[in-house]
């Protein structure tokens, strides 16, 4: 079993910055990749960025490229989620999760089996 818990979420205003943390405990060994995800109200939940365990492989969405840096600390077994120039349109609850195994398109939610319990981030003046 594997656990993830968020954290960093908050108010922030257009052009501001958040960083948020995963926490990953448990059976780490299992994660062959975190990724960050957001659900926005009335929306389907879209991925923002992964990166693999192996080798720190990192993918980015088209809409978050240039501003959101996903990054890891292995000792501290976190994944975090630097969110740069944030607009009004990135507020969301962001989950992170990891996938078990490599699988093609690695952005979307169903590839993923552990989910942390979501941070809100809004951005807001």
């Amino acid at each position: 079993q594997l656990q993830l818990v968020e954290s960093g979420g908050g108010l922030v205003q257009p052009g501001g910055s958040l960083r948020l943390s995963c926490a990953a405990s448990g059976f780490t060994s299992e994660a062959y990749a975190i990724g960050w995800f957001r659900q926005a109200p009335g929306k389907e939940r879209e991925g923002t960025s992964y990166i693999v365990s192996s080798d720190g492989t990192t993918v980015y969405t088209d809409s978050v490229k240039g501003r959101f840096t996903i990054s890891r600390d292995t000792a501290k077994n976190t994944v975090y989620l630097q969110m740069n120039s944030l607009k009004p349109e990135d507020t969301a609850v962001y989950y992170c999760a990891a996938a078990r195994r490599w699988a093609l398109g690695l952005l979307r939610p169903s590839r993923y089996y552990y989910w942390g319990q979501g941070t809100q981030v809004t951005v807001s003046s």
